[in-house]
């Protein structure tokens, strides 16, 4: 009766956070919060400049003394004292006034983190104002998001592509029965790309271009219809600011190596997944969510490479945050998907 009343009583949340991005939902009034996972720091003084978007537009457009810092790296924490300072900020951005009773908060974080990395998410989020902190393995909180009946004895495999790391987990009554985790996803492809343009056109372009290049005409599989687009760039060999133009084919063969660790990662869980619960999957397919979810043609290569129905889960960005919401919504009901 009493975690009721103070469940009722304080603002619970739950957190997606990411390397790319950081989600928050709160109980009650759904996703509120969507924001770069980047902090801006003055180099000399120490001080913080900008959280989230704000930091990010600032990004290559200020001087030297203003250092841009993801304080994440692969999904999980590389600098404790600034990935406070974030979620705090993000806290005080989504709860207009302290709350009378610290939240209780929900984490997604990657399958197979070590418990100091563990301890690391629980003390950050505690630091930045959090009460009871919760941990979730992020493809169990994108299968609740996916709507998928993982209370049943029925194999449900979600293969979730964030920024840091690309999740497959197959999963079945509250537990996850074989996990995969590879640190091979969103943020690679983008690298992936800016070496190519180096090694192959002699063009420097930034990591957010290369966000969006892979948004634009990025492709695991051939299109239909081939696509061109132009980058303002810089010419390497001269410095000189130019415009090039760039084809959906040379994207592909950039971000080739690391698709293919994607593809190989769901192969290695489809061939270490039970009997019972592979036939299960073999029926049903298996779900896509995450940023990843969306490079166009990987649902097709995914089929290609397995023979199984790929099903892409509805809006994939936010699955994650709308899972372990659910899980803030009712708290009773998933009680046993926490990670110990």
């Amino acid at each position: 009766m009493l975690d009721r009343l103070l469940s009722f009583l304080s603002k619970d949340l739950a957190m997606d956070l990411g390397t790319a991005n950081t989600l928050i939902y709160l109980r009650g009034k759904g996703i509120v919060l969507n924001e770069p996972s980047m902090v801006a720091i003055h180099r000399h003084k120490q001080e913080v400049v900008a959280v989230g978007h704000e930091a990010k537009e600032l990004a290559g457009r200020t001087s030297d003394d203003i250092v841009h810092i993801r304080p994440l790296k692969d999904g999980v924490i590389a600098d404790f004292e600034v990935t406070s300072v974030m979620i705090k900020t993000f806290l005080s951005r989504v709860l207009s006034r302290r709350p009378l009773i610290r939240p209780k908060l929900v984490v997604a974080v990657p399958t197979g983190i070590t418990s100091v990395e563990k301890r690391a998410v629980i003390d950050a989020a505690e630091q930045a104002g959090a009460g009871r902190v919760h941990l979730i393995e992020e493809p169990m909180a994108a299968a609740i998001g996916t709507g998928l009946p993982i209370e049943r004895p029925v194999g449900n495999m979600v293969v979730d592509i964030g920024g840091g790391t690309t999740e497959v987990a197959v999963i079945s009554m509250f537990a996850v029965a074989y996990s995969e985790s590879v640190r091979v996803a969103g943020d690679e492809a983008n690298e992936a790309i800016i070496r190519y343009l180096q090694r192959e056109r002699h063009i420097a372009v930034s990591e957010p271009m290369a966000e969006n290049i892979k948004m634009q005409i990025g492709s695991a599989y051939p299109l239909d219809k081939p696509v061109k687009m132009e980058i303002p760039g810089k010419e390497i060999l001269t410095g000189i600011p130019k415009t090039f133009t760039i084809t959906d084919e040379e994207i592909r063969n950039a971000i080739q190596e690391p698709v293919e660790a994607i593809v190989e990662s769901v192969r290695r869980a489809l061939e270490k997944t039970p009997p019972e619960l592979a036939a299960d999957i073999s029926q049903s397919g298996f779900w896509l969510a995450g940023g990843g979810a969306l490079l166009k043609g990987l649902d097709r290569l995914l089929h290609e490479a397995t023979g199984l129905k790929v099903n892409i889960s509805e809006d994939p960005l936010t699955a994650i945050v709308r899972g372990a919401g659910s899980v803030v919504e009712h708290f009773d009901h998933f009680r046993d998907v926490f990670v110990n």
